[in-house]
């Protein structure tokens, strides 16, 4: 295991609950391999835990029974480690780069997650029309971007779930024209973890009518 691996925090364990030891297994994998696949820098070992795992669980409450996506799945973040802390729900992850889909398949098997389907391609091209119930996405694209990009995978109803930074609100304010043009309701951001942990985790919520 690499020195400079960050310390697992006391949080994962109330985060991830009865996943805990399969969380810690996938993040042991992601800290000797990612850099060889091109997932993460060797800057990213001394906070994987908070920047990345920690971070990208804390959208697991969100999630609701169903058929979830993930755009842009690199290196499982958030797909794989959503899977890992909600083996209830069923996801798609959607990646376009070889190398990557090898990686996730890998993990999948690894782990034992029987909850996820790797699909290689861009978001546009894997045939969801209309069939998810919701989707994530991290570290993609702005939110006038994804809007296009994603909504038209989401059942009427569904909800896109989507990962940002602090720039949130101003990119929901930028992509004005993008919500009306593809009659999303309902568009919120919202911080997850305040008093929990130092780095919260933002996400832009809409619902696709």
């Amino acid at each position: 295991m690499p020195e400079s691996l960050e310390s697992e925090p006391d949080v994962a364990a109330v985060l991830f609950g009865e996943s805990l030891k399969t969380a810690q297994q996938f993040t042991a994998n992601l800290a000797i391999h990612g850099e060889e696949y091109g997932l993460i820098g060797p800057l990213e070992l001394p906070r994987l835990w908070s920047r990345h795992i920690v971070n990208s669980v804390l959208v697991a409450p969100l999630l609701r029974p169903g058929r979830v996506g993930d755009i842009g799945s690199g290196a499982g973040l958030p797909g794989l480690v959503l899977a890992i802390a909600r083996p209830d729900v069923e996801f798609f992850l959607i990646e376009p780069m070889e190398r990557r889909v090898k990686w996730l398949d890998e993990q999948a098997s690894e782990l034992g997650l029987t909850n996820v389907t790797v699909l290689r391609g861009r978001a546009e091209d894997v045939g969801f029309t209309g069939g998810l119930d919701q989707l994530t996405a991290r570290a993609v694209s702005a939110f006038s971007k994804l809007i296009p990009m994603c909504a038209p995978l989401v059942r009427p109803d569904g909800e896109l779930v989507l990962m940002k930074g602090a720039g949130a609100a101003a990119e929901v304010e930028a992509a004005s024209k993008q919500i009306k043009r593809f009659k999303l309701a309902d568009v919120e951001v919202r911080e997850l973890g305040v008093g929990l942990v130092e780095d919260i985790t933002r996400v832009i919520t809409a619902t696709v009518r």
